[in-house]
């Protein structure tokens, strides 16, 4: 797995600038292509009338939606070598398309903000993570950049996990320490069996792994995780997105619903 593309999903209503600084840190690091992309969807619950005032603000919203886009991609050209960067603006539901077009990258970065408005002006983190069918990277609030010298491995023995550390192996061949960390279950020697397994996968990849079964309830599973990525200074964890859809609801477990929610880290979540 490598990294020769990465699509960084910018917000219609926020600066560019943070979160293309940290794309772009990531783009030089792994010397790929930088694609920036942003949509906005115009607000449909406008009340209309025999004079059409539906249609006429429907309109008025898309232009506004173009000029600031077109603000967005000034502040992109400005930032990224045109020979190594492309732009995608356009109107629509940002979470859809940002999925749609998540063919041409192998690396996702977007916001995990989820607020009133996601639907319409900025992605739905879960969507996206159960959607696009590529690793999506959630920066920490800050945006700073992705040292990833210490990452935590937040490992379950399904098959999100497993696609996630495959996902991950460009951060994980170059790391210090990567700690593969699970939760116990009941059954002791299995969990030990399966980290072990991880490691080992990941040392004949040249990756200085080591594993650990943490003790904890599947309630206290999420900051148990955290404490251990607190512990040995990681600024990136890794994890499988578990969750399914009910009646247009994107439900997770108890860790992806955490990590999405932590934004202190640095999150890579695949499914």
């Amino acid at each position: 797995m490598i990294y020769n593309t990465i699509m960084v999903q910018l917000d219609i209503d926020a600066a560019a600038t943070p979160r293309l600084a940290f794309a772009c840190g990531l783009a030089q690091r792994f010397k790929a292509d930088l694609i920036a992309f942003c949509a906005a969807d115009p607000y449909r619950s406008v009340p209309g009338d025999v004079n059409g005032s539906t249609f006429d603000e429907l309109q008025q919203q898309c232009i506004e939606i173009e000029e600031r886009l077109d603000v967005l991609k000034s502040e992109f050209a400005g930032l990224v070598d045109s020979s190594r960067g492309s732009w995608l603006g356009m109107i629509g539901d940002p979470t859809k398309l940002l999925a749609y077009h998540s063919r041409a990258a192998d690396l996702l970065v977007a916001s995990a903000n989820n607020g009133i408005a996601s639907g319409l002006r900025t992605v739905s983190p879960g969507e996206l993570i159960l959607s696009a069918g590529r690793p999506v990277l959630f920066p920490n609030e800050r945006h700073e950049p992705v040292a990833a010298t210490n990452i935590l491995v937040s490992w379950k023995d399904t098959r999100e996990a497993r696609r996630a550390v495959v996902d991950a192996m460009p951060f994980l061949t170059a790391g210090q320490e990567v700690l593969v960390a699970t939760i116990e279950d009941d059954d002791k020697h299995r969990a030990h069996e399966s980290v072990a397994e991880v490691v080992r996968f990941l040392v004949r990849h040249g990756v200085k792994a080591r594993s650990k079964v943490v003790e904890a309830s599947d309630r206290e599973a999420p900051e148990a995780l955290l404490n251990e990525a607190k512990k040995i200074g990681a600024d990136l964890i890794v994890s499988g997105g578990y969750g399914h859809s009910r009646l247009r609801e994107w439900v997770f477990g108890g860790v992806t619903r955490s990590l999405l929610a932590h934004r202190s880290i640095n999150r890579l979540i695949a499914n």
